[in-house]
């Protein structure tokens, strides 16, 4: 059975006249009502709209996924496991491309949200453990948007059971799951939770980067780039180290993640970084 799913009209970028929480709004609410109707005869839509819309409009962006979350908390099934297969079933194809998505993609990022707040937790699961219905809905929220955000939360509540996940998940012939394993375990993520764990000691991590440095996706490399990145700035030496044991064997590709992995404390004199850099064929 195919169903008619809809997203919301969105620019394809930021536009300097319309902020980016515009995009959660009552067309979105109005696409998930829909949505979920057609996967789940007891969903109750005008409860669901209500709830999402009351408030909202002086919430800023991430404010309002979180919004919209509590709402579906209260209008799907109360088991998580039961809610999180209702969200999965409305999903969309997964994304063939992984540049120039628009901005239509962040309509799930309420759906994510609602997984890190209530997939954590055996009380949301009448005491059943979560965790396997969270990371499933989490790799197919991944293929169509992000899940870069929820899955901190695993992180921070469950690091080394999330860890592993992330390390099955390195081989996934999807570039928007393995960029997750590099991108999800940034410790400073923009937007994202910061990880504590990770700023005080990254190494755990280093494996996804080893493993994803020479990936054939430019979309997965940046990531590991930016990834290297917030390394150095809490432990420089460590990202220092892994960049120049990357230089023996780098081609040219894994010579511009390099560059790119140093290219801030480069700008600020950091006369390791500036080597590397020239090392890897920059300036």
């Amino acid at each position: 059975m195919t169903h008619s799913f809809r997203l919301p009209a969105a620019p394809r970028s930021i536009q300097k006249d319309q902020p980016i929480k515009f995009i959660l709004d009552s067309e979105a609410i109005d696409c998930l009502a829909h949505n979920i109707a057609l996967v789940h005869a007891g969903f109750d839509e005008l409860l669901f709209k209500k709830l999402a819309l009351t408030n909202i409009e002086s919430l800023g962006f991430m404010d309002r996924s979180s919004h919209i979350a509590v709402a579906l908390k209260a209008t799907l099934p109360a088991k998580f496991s039961q809610a999180a297969e209702v969200l999965i079933n409305t999903l969309t194809p997964p994304n063939v491309n992984t540049e120039r998505l628009g901005l239509s993609v962040f309509f799930y990022l309420p759906h994510t949200r609602f997984i890190a707040e209530y997939g954590r937790d055996h009380t949301y699961n009448a005491g059943e453990d979560p965790f396997d219905i969270a990371m499933r809905a989490q790799y197919e929220l991944t293929r169509r948007f992000t899940a870069e955000f929820s899955i901190r939360a695993f992180l921070i509540h469950d690091f080394d059971r999330t860890l592993n996940q992330l390390k099955q998940w390195l081989d996934d012939p999807d570039p928007h799951v393995r960029r997750l394993c590099s991108e999800g375990t940034r410790s400073r993520l923009p937007w994202g939770t910061r990880i504590p764990q990770l700023i005080k000691d990254p190494t755990p991590t280093l494996p996804i980067l080893d493993a994803l440095k020479s990936d054939p996706s430019l979309y997965v490399r940046r990531s590991v780039a930016n990834h290297v990145g917030d390394i150095a700035k809490d432990h420089p030496e460590v990202a220092f180290d892994l960049c120049d044991r990357w230089l023996s064997h780098a081609d040219k590709e894994l010579k511009w993640v390099i560059r790119h992995s140093v290219r801030h404390p480069a700008r600020q004199g950091n006369a390791t970084a500036i080597a590397l850099r020239k090392a890897a064929g920059g300036r």
